[in-house]
């Protein structure tokens, strides 16, 4: 890796990705605090469109994130944004945790809770709450942005009295730590292991398990637990940071994060080095799909929660997997000649799709750079720059900003596919600008 390489990731976090989704994502009209669920390719906004918590919950993490990187405090004003947004329309009151999504006016859309963005938005809770502390102590009493009381939208009216960073910040880890004691009361399968795909809106059984039109409705998927684990990760992580006390509940999530760690290798990875995609309770496959961006990203991710948790003998028992993984979707997903990612490949092979998806080439950074440091192979160094050169010749939108969503397998836009909105957001690609720098020490 050469230093023009990381001043190519960082020109693009800083000068494409974050002001893109700065100028074009947040929806401000009072009644209305939220971000739009429909951004298309001419950047033309959709106030109409249902909010997801997943989109909210992915701002929230990436702008905490780079607040936390830079140690600049101004990424926090759309981490506040997202914050509050988060407590004032997707918080369950009654019966705790987060709907699915809701309306552009608050009232809910989707009240189930689904599993998968529950844990985003403990991932992006977490974080906030590292990024207040951290950034903030200096502060003392100083006042924080405001949050509405229940019910009600953010104006000067009607806001509750300001609270320090120090409340902030406490505030918010609690609000992740009661999703995590939530999916550990209610959606982890401590039988068989793993946790299921959803619970009711007051977290009782639910035969409506499905994540999205794409997905199978069944109990257990990859997707879902990758997430859990990468929520856990983050959690066990920052935890010390806003309760230095914290070691017994700390003691339970990297517990839970050790477990999900194992069932992923023991029985997500199959025998051809994929991971499986859609189970039944006793983690039966039901289908041969393969998701070339799932498993390289899988590799990393599993690669992450072993490292935080310190745990040799953990590692030990992974190292090969993880390294297999990225081997495997370098060989069988990875397109040599274009340098880039392919989508996914099922029904035994008869349908391969080669489209070129944003968040497929942003992970595959993200997983051969982590194989890369593991290994020392040259072979994943090469991916990377490959990779990267795609994305900066072809997945950049240099007119409109940030990526194009999808392209066909000859580079062009796949229109009907948004700019942005409830499932693209700054998180798959501004996470692997953070990654990158924050290895390469290169900030």
């Amino acid at each position: 890796m050469d230093s023009k390489f990381y001043q190519s990731v960082k020109d693009e976090l800083f000068e494409n990705i974050l002001p893109y989704w700065e100028k074009f994502s947040r929806d401000k009209r009072p009644g209305f605090e939220g971000f739009f669920g429909r951004i298309d390719n001419d950047n033309n906004l959709n106030a109409a469109v249902e909010r997801s918590i997943v989109m909210t919950s992915r701002f929230l993490w990436t702008y905490s994130a780079v607040a936390r990187l830079t140690k600049d405090k101004k990424y926090l004003d759309m981490a506040d944004f997202a914050y509050s947004v988060i407590l004032n329309k997707y918080l369950d009151k009654k019966h705790g945790g987060v709907y699915w999504s809701v309306m552009p006016d608050g009232s809910p859309k989707v009240s189930k809770k689904q599993i998968y963005g529950e844990a985003f938005c403990c991932y992006g809770l977490s974080e906030y709450a590292a990024a207040v502390k951290e950034l903030r102590e200096d502060l003392g009493g100083e006042s924080l942005p405001l949050t509405a009381a229940p019910g009600a939208s953010v104006t000067p009216s009607n806001v509750e009295d300001p609270v320090t960073p120090l409340v902030r910040s406490e505030e918010a880890m609690n609000h992740a730590l009661d999703i995590y004691n939530l999916l550990e009361g209610h959606a982890r399968d401590f039988d068989e292991g793993g946790y299921i795909e959803a619970c009711a809106i007051d977290w009782k059984p639910t035969d409506d398990m499905i994540l999205s039109p794409k997905d199978m409705n069944c109990p257990k998927s990859m997707n879902t637990n990758l997430h859990v684990m990468e929520a856990y990760t983050n959690l066990y992580r920052t935890l010390p940071v806003v309760f230095p006390d914290s070691k017994a509940i700390r003691a339970e999530v990297g517990d839970s994060l050790k477990d999900l760690v194992e069932v992923t290798v023991d029985f997500i990875f199959q025998p051809n080095a994929h991971l499986g995609m859609f189970f039944d309770m006793n983690w039966k496959l039901l289908d041969d799909e393969i998701s070339y961006g799932h498993d390289i990203e899988a590799s990393w991710l599993l690669w992450e929660a072993a490292c935080e948790l310190e745990d040799q003998k953990l590692k030990d028992k992974i190292h090969d997997t993880v390294i297999r993984v990225a081997q495997v979707s370098l060989e069988e997903g990875f397109d040599q000649e274009n340098g880039c990612l392919e989508n996914f490949l099922k029904e035994g092979g008869k349908i391969r799709d080669r489209r070129r998806v944003w968040w497929n080439q942003a992970e595959a950074i993200n997983g051969y750079y982590n194989a890369w440091e593991m290994t020392g192979d040259k072979k994943y160094s090469e991916a990377c720059l490959q990779v990267w050169k795609w994305i900066k010749e072809h997945q950049v939108d240099k007119e409109g900003g940030d990526w194009w969503s999808e392209l066909d397998e000859n580079g062009n836009p796949i229109l009907s596919e948004a700019k942005g909105g409830n499932w693209k957001t700054s998180y798959h690609n501004g996470r692997t600008c953070m990654e990158v720098l924050r290895r390469s020490k290169n900030l």
